[in-house]
């Protein structure tokens, strides 16, 4: 849902340092490169040693590269199939490596293995939410949109961890978790919904 209400404003905000980075050299595929690698280190170095709060802050500044390629790409000209292919698999490792590094903090460092289990699963039902969408593009159909598509998913996860990190207990984020599984799943039903009624439209299914 974010993605198109936000999408606007984000590239009339960031314009003018993507078009800043251009000037310095940089690509749209070093700016995906690092703000992956950025997100990742962040989620993985500080989550599992319980720093919330600052893992939070480190993976939030990185996370505005993922807005950033974007209107690099547009601002440059330089849109193409690889820098999408690039940005769509670079997004999975970041994603995966938030929910990994919270797994890790509440396994071994807090000692609550629910919400490390419910982290774990936002990891997979936000994956396949992914994969949904990527699978019915190659067969042609369209399967985006949802109540939890990738920008609500990092907004849930980001707002509630850093709190957490701030004092919140811990419970706040299981429950944020919990919902944020949930939506995942109605998402996923959703976009099989569309892609199942498109097909049928088209005649395509058995």
């Amino acid at each position: 849902m974010l993605n198109s209400i936000a999408r606007a404003a984000f590239t009339r905000l960031f314009r003018p340092l993507a078009q800043l980075l251009l000037r310095l050299g940089l690509t749209p595929d070093a700016v995906t490169i690092i703000g992956t690698l950025g997100v990742s280190a962040g989620a993985l170095i500080f989550y599992p040693l319980g720093q919330l709060f600052v893992g939070t802050l480190v993976i939030t500044v990185f996370v505005f590269g993922d807005m950033l390629d974007g209107i690099m790409a547009r601002e440059s000209g330089r849109n193409s199939r690889w820098g999408a292919f690039l940005d769509s698999t670079l997004d999975r490792l970041a994603d995966s490596a938030v929910f990994v590094g919270l797994a890790l903090w509440y396994f071994l460092g807090a000692h609550d293995p629910v919400t490390a289990l419910l982290a774990l699963g936002c990891l997979v039902t936000g994956s396949l939410v992914s994969y949904v969408r990527a699978r019915a593009e190659g067969l042609g159909v369209h399967a985006s949109g949802g109540i939890a598509e990738r920008a609500d998913r990092l907004l849930v996860t980001l707002v509630v961890t850093g709190l957490v990190g701030l004092g919140l207990p811990d419970i706040v984020l299981s429950v944020a978790l919990a919902v944020l599984m949930l939506a995942c799943c109605i998402t996923i039903l959703q976009r099989i919904t569309s892609v199942r009624r498109q097909l049928l439209e088209n005649h395509e299914t058995s």
